[in-house]
């Protein structure tokens, strides 16, 4: 039995088809706002405007110490923006829809914009290598192109992009409405819990969430890529299947029935009595004390060896051949000695 997520294809009827997100004006103003937003908090940064300065203020008061009692929490409610355990848990309920609905399309929707927030994310942070506060050097500076890769923070955008997936998924108004609530509040607890606890600044976080937004804006310019990928990947499975069939091997000529041999020591009673009714009929002799010699032996189920010599049962030994036998009949008995 296969156990892949193609397993179900060939058992259940295609469910109707979901239509992919379009690329509506709606969106694409909400797209161009957010790239607007995107590049003035890059420019604010980096000429070192009131932002930076907002910065610093938040980082000197320090957060963590003015309410020390909820860092044993959010130090593990962080972990929601973490790449690793978030990718998983998320995989893993797209991939029962990918199952259930016999496409590939939750799956490599996720994996398409996995792809772009490492993309994107990753070269602006290496490309402006700001330090975080934790390694700041100077007060009032924005520490850009120092060598570090905290702006924009990627716990933040990793929060937008992987919670949002399942709102961007989902095939109705309310069910979208509801994710799309729960993933801005997680993407939104995230990125304060991150300057709380002072790995990044405000703007690291500012940026981060404006950077998963743009991805998950941009989602539907990549649908017809992740159609083609996903034909491509059925397209490779049956000619996976049809290679596999080809190569059965060729069925074997029936023989015939084959002889079954049998030991001594199941001559008994019944095993003889099931062999003898399945055995051909023993060839009729002549009447006379040989015919009715072998007529007699015949009767004790005991197998006989070629050439009509009879074959004693294990543990039965055999009279010597000149023991003393019966008169034949019409010849004089023999007297007795002795008597």
């Amino acid at each position: 039995m296969r156990t892949d997520i193609f397993a179900r294809l060939d058992r259940e009827p295609e469910p109707p088809k979901i239509e992919a997100p379009r690329m509506s004006r709606h969106r694409i103003a909400l797209f161009g706002g957010t790239l607007a937003f995107y590049v003035a908090i890059v420019w604010a940064v980096l000429i070192t405007s009131w932002l930076v300065a907002l910065d610093w203020k938040v980082m000197l008061f320090r957060p963590y110490q003015q309410w020390p009692e909820l860092h044993a929490f959010l130090d593990y409610y962080v972990v929601l923006g973490q790449r690793g355990p978030t990718a998983v848990m998320v995989a893993c309920w797209l991939g029962w829809r990918s199952w259930r609905q016999h496409t590939l399309r939750p799956l490599l929707v996720l994996g398409t914009s996995l792809l772009l927030l490492n993309v994107t994310v990753g070269a602006v942070k290496l490309g402006l290598g700001r330090l975080g506060p934790h390694y700041a050097t100077q007060i009032g500076s924005a520490e850009m192109f120092a060598g570090g890769d905290i702006f924009p923070s990627g716990h933040t955008a990793n929060a937008v992009v992987t919670w949002g997936i399942l709102a961007y998924l989902a095939t109705t108004p309310r069910a979208r409405r509801y994710l799309s609530a729960v993933s801005a509040t997680v993407s939104l607890g995230v990125g304060l819990t991150t300057v709380y606890i002072g790995t990044h600044w405000l703007s690291d976080v500012l940026l981060g969430w404006a950077a998963g937004l743009l991805i998950l804006l941009a989602l539907p310019w990549f649908e017809p890529l992740i159609a083609r990928a996903e034909t491509w990947i059925f397209q490779m499975r049956e000619r996976w299947r049809e290679r596999r069939g080809g190569a059965r091997p060729a069925p074997v000529a029936d023989a015939g029935p084959q002889p079954v041999l049998l030991p001594q020591s199941m001559a008994a009673d019944g095993l003889a009595a099931e062999t003898a009714a399945s055995a051909p009929p023993a060839p009729t002799l002549s009447a006379g004390p040989a015919g009715a010699g072998v007529r007699a032996r015949a009767h004790t189920g005991h197998p006989a060896r070629p050439g009509g010599m009879p074959v004693a049962p294990a543990g039965v030994r055999r009279p010597p051949p000149h023991a003393e036998r019966g008169p034949r009949a019409g010849s004089p008995a023999r007297p007795v000695a002795g008597g």
